[in-house]
């Protein structure tokens, strides 16, 4: 007997998020549903030794063919989302629920002269309003006395109640405060059916309004020196807060609506569709996309959902989508028209339970999507297929086991680094990373020439790494471990940018004579290859793994840039202030808190930096003399956050966003749903092709 299955997922695809998983057999069907606080944890035990496992759990893992998980925001979600696909799939491996009573709710008995809050599990209460269920007793009970706190109604029983109403006698949870009925003899029938309208209407809406509202009383009562009633306020909004404090599962009973959540990147789209029925989720279904085409959410969104229910006649009252797209009004009415003319309603998420609920479907969407490129790059089949793939491609003698890829990212022109990432066998080799600093640059190309120079410069040396790299040097890798530095020459140079790119690192490769490595660049706009002696671009099919495996090693050189930078600024402004005699660490902080920002620090006077406590007027003095030294784009370099944007020279109109070198040039020509093109616009089904009408001078787009 084997140890375990053979299609166990591994445990770095299995989030550790809280979260609900299903077991399927071969047929599909559902066979057992659980939750867990950390999914990977839990999973993992099913998957220890066969031997190990209980006879039971042995039986269902041996019968099952796969493991389906959904992540949601807190334990409390994950205990309603397991009920509800109990109820929904009746697992055989399951504990079986045979009615509605397993789950306590929270009742108002309307149909009664005095309504009354309580919990049940019975649903058949006439003229009762529900809500729920609550996934333990003790969380019905907390929330009533929370809401009662706020909308005081009747809480005792029909006993209690006639007996105190026939005597005049308040009941006994009226003697103590828990019971705010008639029977208490603090309101009218009248006043306390007012109430119980306001209690059912704010567990209906959790409208906010009423918070506000109750946060002016206060406001106003303390203005009034009416302390006490300010205080009773108070807690009063305490008590609506945590009950606000619930779960984005399970929407309110009338609710009928499918909401779709998508994460996507630049070739592909993860879809999470909650189909939720009488404010239950009913099912949960997700898919990945693939984006033949550079298209915007909105027409993303469209096509989904017009793939969802084209054949479908289950279209629900409301559709809720991540963005509309532009002709929203008329996909709603052909909504409407497929679900028989009754009217559907496509919207956003804006606020309240939905957006709770859109959330979560992100969330498992990007899951999802970050499970399906790992997948990918996983499979050493898959991989080999790209390798080959870009081989023919770029005509090369033998398949790029090893590219290197380079990266430059600045901000506004200053403080100007570069990334050098490395995959061999299509995976990443971060033992091998490099990073750079760029001292003195004109443009992005020079920056790029540089590095490739310094990098070709030492191609066959066979240095090891010191023990303590300093963290801005060329020397940085991430990795603890001693490797040889530069000793496996690389089949392929990829650089991040479009034709100016390239022809800089193509003259790096020419004055250093190296002519047997490849060159590429990929630009952004249309994930188009530059080649260096070619005038038109390389367009692959936008599904191809090719495509995808140099995305990939794009997009980690660009993480790896942007990191670099962030330490470094980070570091800027602090080694210059640590510099000047009496200026330790604690107090560089406390000058760089109370004054909020590097700018409001250098216009600061000395009298005004020795405001600061622990700062004395010879070193404020000391402060304002070092800061009038130091470049004002430095420091404002160093305080600002850090994204890919245009090159330097195309910052303007811009005070603080970061510039990523990425001269993409445009191809004008027409791309098809499968990514090829010709150079009259026909489509082409085998691969890349060439594509004329460039211009050198393409623009440039913000990462």
């Amino acid at each position: 007997m084997a140890n375990t299955v053979s299609w166990r997922p591994k445990a770095s695809e299995i989030p550790t998020d809280p979260g609900v998983y299903r077991w399927r057999d071969e047929a599909g069907r559902v066979l057992y549903v659980g939750k867990a606080k950390n999914l990977r944890a839990r999973l993992s035990n099913y998957f220890a030794p066969l031997p190990t496992l209980h006879e039971r759990t042995r039986r269902m893992v041996l019968t099952a063919r796969s493991v389906e998980w959904t992540t949601v925001g807190s334990e409390i979600e994950a205990l309603q989302l397991e009920y509800t696909w109990i109820k929904e799939f009746d697992p055989p491996f399951n504990v079986k629920f045979r009615d509605d009573k397993s789950y306590p709710y929270m009742a108002i008995t309307l149909g009664e002269e005095s309504p009354r809050v309580m919990v049940t599990r019975n649903r058949k209460i006439k003229g009762a309003k529900y809500f729920g269920p609550y996934p333990k007793i003790w969380a019905v009970h907390d929330t009533i006395d929370l809401m009662i706190k706020v909308f005081p109604i009747r809480t005792c029983s029909d006993s209690s109640y006639k007996k105190a109403m026939q005597t005049g006698k308040p009941c006994f949870p009226g003697q103590i405060g828990k019971c705010g009925g008639p029977c208490s003899q603090k309101v009218t029938i009248a006043e306390h059916r007012a109430i119980v309208e306001q209690f059912v209407r704010f567990m209906s809406s959790y409208d906010r309004r009423v918070i506000t509202e109750l946060r002016q009383r206060m406001a106003a009562s303390a203005d009034a020196m009416q302390y006490e009633q300010a205080a009773r306020y108070r807690d009063q909004v305490g008590a609506l807060e945590a009950v606000l404090e619930k779960s984005a599962v399970v929407l309110r009973d009338s609710v009928d609506l499918d909401l779709f959540g998508v994460a996507e990147d630049e070739l592909a789209a993860a879809v999470q569709l909650f189909s939720v029925r009488g404010g239950r989720i009913r099912g949960v279904r997700g898919w990945v996309v693939d984006k033949e085409l550079d298209i915007s959410t909105g027409d993303l969104v469209e096509q989904i959902v017009q793939g969802q229910y084209a054949t479908s006649d289950d279209v629900p009252r409301e559709v809720v989508v991540p963005e509309l797209p532009e002709d929203a009004d008329a996909l709603q009415q052909w909504l409407s028209e497929r679900r028989g003319g009754r009217g559907t309603k496509l919207s956003t998420a804006q606020r309240g339970d939905r957006a709770g609920l859109a959330r979560t479907a992100a969330q498992n969407a990007a899951q999802a999507l970050m499970l399906y490129k790992t997948k990918r790059s996983a499979d050493y089949t898959t991989r080999s297929a790209a390798l080959a793939d870009i081989q023919d491609a770029l005509g090369m003698t033998e398949a790029p086991l090893r590219m290197e890829c380079y990266d430059i990212s600045h901000l506004q022109g200053t403080n100007v680094v570069a990334s050098m990432v490395v995959f061999e066998d299509g995976l990443p080799r971060k033992d091998q990373y490099r990073r750079y600093t760029i001292a003195e640059t004109t443009d992005d190309t020079d920056s790029m020439y540089q590095v490739l120079s310094r990098r070709l410069a030492r191609l066959d040396e066979d240095a090891t790494v010191p023990d303590v790299p300093d963290a801005t040097s060329d020397d940085v890798v991430e990795g603890t471990k001693p490797t040889k530095r530069f000793a496996y020459r690389p089949q392929l140079l990829i650089v991040d940018g479009g034709q100016p790119q390239v022809q800089a690192a193509k003259r790096a490769m020419d004055e250093a004579g190296v002519h047997d490595i490849a060159l590429v660049g990929i630009a952004k706009r249309l994930e188009e290859l530059w080649l260096p002696d070619d005038d038109f671009p390389v367009i692959m099919p936008r599904n191809s793994e090719a495509l995808f495996l140099i995305q990939r090693i794009r997009d980690e050189a660009h993480r790896f840039a942007i990191t670099h930078q962030r330490t470094r600024r980070k570091r800027d402004v602090r080694s210059q202030l640590s510099e000047i005699p009496g200026l330790g660490p604690s107090r560089v902080n406390a000058l760089l808190k109370h004054f909020g920002s590097v700018a409001r620090l250098r216009d600061a006077t000395a009298e005004q930096i020795a405001e600061v406590n622990g700062v004395g007027p010879t070193t404020a003095a000391a402060v304002v003399d070092k800061l009038a030294q130091a470049p004002r784009s430095a420091l404002t370099a160093s305080a600002a956050s850090p994204t890919s944007a245009a090159s330097p020279t195309e910052a303007t109109g811009t005070t603080s966003s970061p510039v990523h070198a990425d001269a993409s040039v445009r191809a004008d020509a027409s791309v098809r749903a499968d990514g090829s093109v010709r150079a009259d616009g026909s489509v082409r089904a085998d691969g890349p092709v060439r594509v004329p009408d460039v211009t050198d001078d393409g623009p440039q787009r913000p990462l």
